[in-house]
Formats: C-alpha cells, sequence, structure tokens
C-alpha cells in the first residue's frame, strides 16, 4: 500500500500557495499543509513531520536561508525545495539555499510539473538515503533489512515490518513526538480495523527488543502527544 507524502508549501502569496496545493493533491499523491511566513513554517515543521518542504526564499518576516537553517538545526531532515527569484541574483540565492541545507533551488517562475517533477525527484533520493544504516542508541540500524545490530555486542534483532516502519518513521521525525493517529496513518494506512491498542502492542513489542535496560524506556518514549525516539 502506498501512502500519501505530507508536504508543506510556504510562500506569502496566497494564490501560488493554492495552485501549488491542487497540484500536489489531484493525484491522492500528497496530502498539503501551507504556511505564509517563516515563522508559521517553523512553528508547523518543528512541531509534526513533513515529507518535503516547499519553501520561498523571500518571505515577508525571516529570510528563507535562515528559515532553513533553524529547520535543519531543529533536525528537520526531509527534503526542502527552496524557490528562488530568476534574475542576476538567483546564482548567490542558489548557493546561500544549497549552503543553508536545501536539498534543491528551483528559480521562480517555474512550470508547475517540473517543480512537482523536482519534488519526487528528491523524495526518491531521500528515501533511498533513508535506507542507509543508521544509528539509534547503542544500535545500527538497517532499515530495508529489518535489523537492528548492537554495536558493542554485535548481536543482531530481528524486526518485522511494522516495528521496522515504525523506527524508520520516528527516525526521521528526528527529536519531535509524533501522534499516535500519525503513525497509524502512515505505517498502517486508513484502516478502520486497526486501533492504538494495534499500535500499543507493537511499541510494546518493539520495546522488549531494544531496550538496553528491560522495563525501561530509554529509546522510545512515550510522550503526552504519542512517541518520539531518543536518537
Amino acid at each position: 500500500m502506498v501512502f500519501s507524502k505530507r508536504v508543506l508549501i510556504v510562500d506569502d502569496d496566497s494564490g501560488l500557495r493554492e495552485l501549488l496545493g491542487e497540484q500536489f493533491v489531484v493525484n491522492d499523491a500528497f496530502t498539503v499543509d501551507a504556511a505564509a511566513t517563516g515563522a508559521a513554517a517553523l512553528g508547523l515543521a518543528t512541531a509534526s513531520h513533513f515529507d518535503a518542504i516547499i519553501l520561498d526564499a523571500g518571505l515577508p518576516d525571516i529570510d528563507g536561508c535562515q528559515v532553513l537553517r533553524q529547520l535543519r538545526q531543529a533536525r528537520v531532515r526531509c527534503p526542502i525545495v527552496l524557490l528562488i527569484e530568476e534574475g542576476e541574483d538567483s546564482e548567490a540565492q542558489a548557493e546561500a539555499g544549497l549552503a543553508a541545507g536545501a536539498s534543491a533551488c528551483v528559480a521562480k517562475p517555474f512550470r508547475l510539473g517540473a517543480l512537482l517533477a523536482r519534488v519526487n525527484a528528491e523524495l526518491r533520493q531521500h528515501e533511498r538515503s533513508e535506507d542507509a544504516a543508521v544509528a539509534i542508541g547503542p544500535y545500527t540500524f538497517h532499515a530495508g533489512l529489518k535489523t537492528l545490530v548492537n554495536d558493542a555486542t554485535g548481536v543482531r534483532i530481528r524486526l518485522t515490518d511494522k516495528e521496522a516502519a515504525i523506527l524508520s518513521y520516528l527516525y526521521r521525525a528526528g527529536d519531535r513526538v509524533i501522534s499516535r493517529s500519525l503513525l497509524l496513518e502512515n505505517v498502517w494506512g486508513y484502516n478502520a480495523h486497526v486501533t492504538t491498542h494495534t499500535l500499543e502492542t507493537h511499541i510494546y513489542r518493539l520495546r522488549r527488543k531494544i531496550e538496553p535496560i528491560p522495563g525501561e524506556a530509554n529509546l522510545l518514549i512515550t510522550e503526552a502527544g504519542g512517541y518520539r525516539l531518543v536518537l
């Protein structure tokens, strides 16, 4: 099952936000949130998980590159496509954007299809990189192999498909809390037969496998709004 990707569009032009939103949701591959300012974007992107962000460089309150730096400092790992103005300064803008953490820069005006293709390409590249081994606490996590390897002992822990998917999603979220409903949506999809009890059961079994101290939640933490990983 293929789930919708969640995209945040940040631009002070309401017409462009609406047009981009319509383009992204037309084939049900994306769900869209929008923000008109850098401050709003920072609030949304650091409080929740997005699969991609489209960010205008010329926001009314905070320079787009500064927003980029703050997002990367807050461990927002998803692809961020920076929209820059075509002109004499476009090359300098692109260099500044890439230095601040942009995954790609696209100059305005652009063709909607070209921007959608760029976002999809960045998502595919990001997903391939996420399949690489990453560090989670005392383990090396191989998402594609659905295994954790204890770095000190070499012991290999096998994970189920759902356990690996939960870890992958929480890892991509950095240190942000992910709600139960968002985990259910992205790991199981929209399914009336799946409840939060199912998720809690999987979390319980996953903790029994990965927590260094049995009975203590030091890696996979329960918060008031959901769950987060301590990386």
